[in-house]
């Protein structure tokens, strides 16, 4: 015999599905903090001026 199934219900549990897969996919596209964006900022500035503090010959204009 067939399951009983109530249509409201498993359009609402549909709904839900696909409004938790468009947030994680939004977690991880948006998802980082301020102080990682910006430690991950900081971190290539000191690794370009260390680079470029170990230069032999200064850039010419």
């Amino acid at each position: 015999m067939a399951e009983i199934v109530n249509l409201g219900r498993a359009r609402k549990a549909k709904a839900r599905r696909e409004r938790e897969s468009e947030a994680d996919a939004n977690r991880r596209r948006f998802g980082r903090t301020k102080v990682e964006k910006t430690a991950d900022r900081d971190a290539e500035t000191r690794a370009s001026q260390l680079l470029e503090g170990k230069r032999l010959e200064p850039e010419k204009d």
